[in-house]
């Protein structure tokens, strides 16, 4: 197959899917807002409290949810209208500027908090709409953006946090900055900036000549949306969210087969970046009683050289853009595309349409592993980085205040990890006594020690702002990891295992890989997941429809005492993966005291 860039000019354009049909409401809303401008402009001025639902759905594209405090609620009062506010941190790198304006925002317009994401990101809670104007701003003004954080677009693009500079770190951050810039959608752009600093293009993204010339390729062949001003989304963007994750073989801290694409990146020992494992078609989210919906690991497609790497990235999104479901959202992410059609038949279209260059079998991997990098580490000659596990990600009070005296004082960087937790980078050897004082005075006296159940233990926001949440998680996880490691000691077991926990089952902290996975399907009740892997490559199935938290101990300690029984060598998840459902069942329902439990059926 020709491999030069121009033969992608070439291929022709596949009709698009809405090309026959009526657009759903939600593709008419996108088509009317003027490159995602309206309603959202137009309301953004005026005296309401909130926005109105179209508004809501165009404000995603630019990094907000809108939320009320449910803890704040009274009948017949007005809700306690808020924003949440989602920053783009590619790599989850925060310089150390716009790291102190978003604190100081936080503290000012917010509700106090900084929190980091699971992608990487940091989110600000508890922001009035009359002050969003002012947060955003002042975010894009430090050389920030919320941009593409949320909505029907390519979100926040991961990659290992470290600052390693050896092996294929640097190249893995710089091809996760590339295709962040890649992917940024070019006329809602401009409608980010009129809304948020007055149409001021300096704040433009500024992409390296090499991501210049392969977005110019968005305008040819079938890449192209027929939107010249939006020539890779077009004017509807993409069916549901996109993620992508890059990594370096044997570093699983990104989660890999959660993504929509997953690149493995290997270079020479120079350093040098040669090409990519890469694999579609991950996907955590689900809806309870929706058999059709499920949770899905992705699928390799194949290795391809780093020079045609961000044409193939740009390519499968476009490929989902013009395939994926537009009409029911549930069914809209590229995982059921995948699903429904094979590997093999993505690939094909893939190739026919959409990108010219080879695609070979896999290169050999080394085993994954779920890096967290907590505790000190040598970056580069003369400077350390030091990780910091932060339950759930939340900074707050004194944590909060100590870290950005440490940040100010000593001109650090801050970058997060998939695993909620902060890496405070750059620190000079002359500094590192002064930083160890300041992070023993904040309870890091040895922060590689972390508890063995918190160190990867991971909860989404849940109660009481997120609106889809059900039943709680961030707010009771200390007290869930407590209980879990009384019950573990109580039967003799020294093995951590993974945990995982959220509020609904849309899967924000990605309970699905993990070893007990806790999904609310009630208030104070938990569909319960078991059988993921310590380092994230398999995926968890069912066991409990509802389970009642207060059951937790009674359901878990006959499958933990046969656990340890067995021996206790292997890992939770891959012990009951071996042990078998009919097995599985059987010690849960002994714990429940029922001969039947309520179990669901496994994924398809």
């Amino acid at each position: 197959m020709d491999g030069s860039s121009s033969s992608q000019a070439s291929t022709s354009k596949p009709p698009s899917k809405l090309s026959s049909k009526t657009p759903s409401k939600f593709e008419q809303l996108k088509t009317n807002s003027g490159h995602l401008k309206e309603p959202l402009l137009g309301e953004l001025g005026n005296e309401a409290p909130n926005f109105s639902d179209g508004a809501i759905q165009i404000l995603k594209f630019h990094g907000s949810y809108q939320q009320d405090n449910r803890d704040n609620r009274r009948k017949g009062e007005e809700k306690d209208w808020q924003m949440m506010l989602r920053l783009r941190n590619p790599g989850g790198r925060v310089p150390g500027g716009l790291y102190l304006a978003i604190d100081e925002l936080a503290d000012r317009l917010g509700n106090g908090t900084l929190r980091a994401t699971t992608r990487q990101a940091f989110q600000m809670h508890g922001v009035h709409k009359e002050n969003l104007k002012e947060v955003i701003g002042t975010i894009v003004r430090q050389l920030g953006s919320t941009l593409s954080a949320c909505g029907d677009i390519n979100r926040n693009v991961m990659a290992p946090a470290a600052p390693f500079e050896k092996g294929a770190y640097p190249a893995a951050r710089q091809l996760a900055d590339d295709i962040a810039d890649l992917l940024t959608p070019q006329a809602a752009e401009g409608s980010y900036l009129d809304i948020w600093v007055d149409g001021e293009l300096s704040y433009r993204i500024k992409p390296s000549n090499s991501v210049k010339a392969v977005r110019a390729r968005q305008l040819e062949g079938g890449v192209f949306s027929g939107d010249s001003s939006e020539p890779l989304y077009g004017a509807t963007y993409l069916p549901r969210k996109f993620k992508v994750a890059v990594t370096v073989p044997g570093d699983n801290s990104v989660d890999l087969l959660t993504q929509d694409i997953g690149l493995v990146l290997f270079c020479d020992p120079q350093g040098r970046a040669k090409g990519c494992n890469v694999y579609v078609g991950g996907g955590m989210g689900r809806t309870h009683n929706k058999e059709e919906t499920f949770a899905r690991t992705a699928d390799p497609l194949g290795y391809v050289a780093s020079e045609h790497l961000l044409d193939l990235v740009q390519s499968i999104l476009a490929l989902q853009r013009d395939h994926g479901d537009r009409e029911q959202r549930r069914h809209a992410r590229m995982k059921y595309l995948i699903h429904d059609r094979g590997v093999a038949w993505f690939k094909q279209e893939l190739q026919a349409g959409y990108f010219s260059h080879p695609i070979k079998p896999l290169r050999q991997e080394p085993k994954g592993k779920l890096e967290d990098y907590l505790g000190w580490h040598r970056q580069s000659k003369g400077l350390w980085f030091v990780g910091l596990p932060v339950l759930s990600g939340r900074l707050a009070g004194e944590l909060k205040a100590g870290l950005r005296q440490l940040v100010a004082t000593y001109k650090l960087e801050v970058r997060l990890t998939p695993n909620q937790d902060v890496l405070l980078c750059n620190i000079g050897t002359a500094q590192r006594s002064s930083v160890r004082e300041a992070l023993a005075a904040l309870g890091y006296e040895a922060p590689e020690q972390t508890a063995p159940l918190a160190r990867h233990a991971l909860a989404c926001p849940a109660l009481p702002l997120c609106g889809l949440a059900v039943t709680e998680a961030e707010r009771i996880l200390p007290a869930v990891l407590e209980r879990l490691d009384t019950l573990l000691q109580r039967n003799g077991i020294s093995k951590s295992v993974l945990v995982r926990m959220t509020g609904c089952p849309n899967g924000c902290a990605r309970p699905y890989m993990a070893e007990i996975g806790l999904v609310g399907s009630g208030v104070d009740q938990y569909q319960l997941w078991l059988g993921g892997t310590p380092n994230l490559s398999r995926l968890a199935e069912p066991y409990l429809e509802k389970m009642a938290l207060a059951d937790l101990e009674v359901t878990l300690e006959p499958l933990l005492q046969a656990w340890q029984g067995a021996g206790g060598r292997s890992s939770l998840g891959d012990f009951v993966t071996k042990s078998g459902r009919p097995a599985v069942d059987a010690w849960l329902a002994a714990g429940l005291q029922t001969s039947e439990p309520s179990s669901l059926p496994t994924r398809p």
